[in-house]
């Protein structure tokens, strides 16, 4: 994937948001949704390469120290971790999140819960995850991957695919499809402003839909067998 696609997605992501990257992702048959994440802190839509983390319990009394991985994140990445939907202890506070804005990185999804969510939200980060908890993950889960595939829900999510998340939640579209899936924004985007101007201006609804292809831009039906 050449850079200046990634440049242009990011860009083209960010000014559209999760719907329209839904919908392009639906008219290539792809999922890519992050499912039952919520945007905890921050404000706009994020959109970055993916830089992925995975946890694992650790039985009691078995050391595990906090997991050393944010100094080496590069600028613009989105770090998606792993930690398979555990809400009873965090793997994402304010220390690391100091450090993430200082690096200028575009985001935090996690499977899983953060802690110091006031702090977060005063440092204006933007984290998505199952909730916040202020139990700390220390010698309770331990990091084990780092830049492999990760699961979120039902998506796999591979180092360098490109995440979009806002305040709908979080969407990762696979690095192979990244070209199509930002043209096909760009076409829903086009649609809907069409959409959009002929109703302002007093078309019914249902025929500037009808006009601009509303409904084909959309998850295709599969045929009954």
């Amino acid at each position: 994937m050449a850079r200046i696609d990634v440049d242009l997605a990011v860009k083209t992501f960010s000014e559209h948001g999760t719907a329209a990257v839904s919908d392009a992702m639906d008219l290539l048959g792809l999922n890519g949704g992050l499912e039952r994440l919520t945007r905890m802190s921050g404000e706009g839509t994020k959109a970055g390469p993916a830089y992925t983390l995975g946890f694992e319990t650790v039985s009691p009394g078995v050391p595990a120290p906090a997991a050393e991985f944010i100094d080496d994140v590069p600028p613009g990445s989105v770090v998606v971790i792993a930690n398979r939907g555990r809400t009873h202890c965090t793997v994402w506070g304010d220390i690391l999140t100091a450090v993430a804005v200082r690096s200028g990185l575009a985001g935090t999804v996690i499977d899983g819960c953060c802690r110091d969510l006031d702090d977060i939200r005063a440092l204006g980060y933007s984290v998505w995850s199952l909730g916040a908890y202020m139990k700390s993950g220390k010698n309770r889960v331990r990091l084990v991957t780092r830049q492999e595939p990760v699961e979120i829900g039902d998506t796999v999510v591979h180092p360098g695919d490109l995440v979009c998340a806002d305040g709908a939640g979080a969407i990762a579209v696979p690095a192979a499809h990244v070209t199509e899936v930002t043209g096909n924004v760009l076409r829903v985007a086009g649609m809907e402003a069409a959409v959009r101007a002929d109703v302002a201006a007093g078309t019914p609804l249902r025929e500037a839909r009808r006009l601009h292809g509303y409904n084909q831009m959309s998850l295709r039906p599969r045929k009954a067998t």
